[in-house]
């Protein structure tokens, strides 16, 4: 969007903006992206809703896109503050439910809006590397999500996603940000709960399993050339 479009789009009343924006999105992934989702079936299963969706972060086209594939379960996406700040990605949280945050903080009002989400009967999707990955391979995860998993005990459920790295490439300056041809891949894996700490297990100890077993389902779900700090993943 160029910046002439973009002065256009912050001159419309609130609900224009989001019913431009949406349309603008959906033309974009029509023209430039062949999408393939897998794993759908998963959605269909034993567990109580609802769910706590996990995923890799590569473009900030993630949200936009997941939000498309996933329109039918109403996710509130838990995204960081400066996104909503920045006057390009904002137009995004027009058309995406969120929830901003401060990272790498105790944001106690945010974790309380999610955990009243979640009790309020609301999805919730989080990227727990929390920040988008310049090389396209997964970083390491951050413990916030075990906050998340803890405090509203919600099935979790791993997204694995490729190809918005080359639909929306990263851009230093976030306005350049455009759209390319590019396949996006998404695979939704099967929902699972996280252990109980064991009585030999420290607090630590236990962190670390549950962070590396959430981040190896999504690893799991992705092609070996993303999986990067998790490429060990069979």
């Amino acid at each position: 969007m160029n910046n002439f479009l973009l002065a256009f789009v912050k001159c419309l009343p609130e609900p224009l903006i989001a019913k431009f924006v949406g349309s603008y999105f959906d033309r974009q992934l029509k023209k430039h992206a062949v999408l393939r989702v897998n794993g759908r079936e998963h959605l269909n299963n034993d567990f109580k809703r609802p769910f706590l969706f996990v995923c890799n972060h590569l473009s900030n086209s993630d949200g936009l896109v997941l939000n498309k594939v996933l329109e039918k379960e109403k996710i509130i996406f838990v995204a960081g503050k400066k996104l909503e700040a920045n006057s390009f990605t904002s137009l995004g949280f027009s058309i995406v439910n969120t929830i901003s945050i401060t990272p790498n903080s105790p944001d106690k009002d945010a974790i309380r809006r999610v955990v009243r989400a979640v009790k309020g009967g609301n999805n919730i999707l989080v990227f727990p590397e929390g920040t988008r990955s310049r090389t396209s391979k997964m970083l390491e995860g951050k413990k916030g999500i075990l906050l998340f998993a803890k405090l509203t005990n919600a099935p979790i459920i791993p997204v694995g996603i490729w190809g918005t790295e080359k639909f929306m490439p990263i851009e230093e300056n976030m306005g350049n940000e455009a759209f390319y041809d590019a396949e996006i891949n998404i695979s939704i894996g099967e929902a699972f709960a996280l252990p109980e700490k064991g009585e030999d297990e420290t607090k630590g100890e236990w962190e670390t399993n549950c962070l590396n077993r959430i981040m190896k389902r999504i690893a799991a779900l992705l092609p070996k050339e993303y999986r990067g700090y998790y490429s060990d993943e069979a």
